[in-house]
């Protein structure tokens, strides 16, 4: 989520559209030779921006935020959720089964 109004302000555009457009050609620009990529910060979280505003999306979106925590990032606050690490959860089940867990199946059977 965006604050557009504050954006809007921040960057000096006059309309949804002007912000909309100057945004796309900013892109562009970052982008075209396809050295540079994402930054992870905008996008892999729900909400960037100040701390009231995080905060405020965090409520907003009630049930629907739970797990995820607003954090202090390099450029403002950010609502996310928390990486996990699944290797405890899945570890048994990505082990080898095994000759004792096999079960041959008589293909010659009639």
């Amino acid at each position: 989520m965006i604050d557009y109004e504050r954006l809007k302000g921040v960057v000096g555009a006059s309309s949804y559209d002007q912000l909309r457009n100057s945004h796309r050609g900013w892109i562009e620009d970052y982008l075209g030779n396809g050295e540079k990529s994402r930054q992870y910060e905008w996008s892999k979280s729900i909400a960037v921006g100040s701390r009231s505003f995080v905060q405020t999306v965090k409520e907003f979106l009630g049930i629907r935020a739970r797990g995820r925590d607003v954090v202090e990032g390099g450029q403002g606050y950010q609502l996310r959720e928390a990486a996990a690490d699944y290797n405890p959860l899945f570890e048994d089940e990505n082990e080898d089964i095994g000759v004792e867990n096999a079960y041959f199946w008589d293909l010659n059977a009639k």
